[in-house]
């Protein structure tokens, strides 16, 4: 997991403002199709939202250090039901500038 400087996380804010959600979890929860499907779009594109459907504050938090912990990626931001991640692809051919 990379760690990012305020003036980056505002940066990675700025670019994920436009995007909609590319990963939902369902009603099962944080399960290993979820997972890879969230793995797969960060490789993808490097920065995705992913829509946490859980119905506490601690569940959704528990769900997003999950996510963190196991496809490597960083938590840019978090509001509501809606969090935004970072993974670095150095193998990407345009891969994010970060200030």
């Amino acid at each position: 997991m990379q760690s990012l400087t305020e003036a980056q996380r505002r940066h990675l804010r700025r670019l994920g403002h436009d995007l909609k959600p590319i990963v939902r979890t369902g009603n099962a929860g944080l399960t290993e199709a979820v997972l890879a499907e969230a793995d797969k779009a960060l490789h993808d594109h490097e920065l995705v939202k992913i829509k946490l459907v859980a119905d506490d504050r601690a569940q959704r938090r528990a769900f997003i250090d999950d996510i963190c912990k196991r496809t490597d990626a960083t938590l840019v931001q978090a509001i509501g039901h809606v969090a935004l991640f970072y993974r670095r692809n150095p193998d990407k051919r345009e891969p994010i500038a970060l200030p």
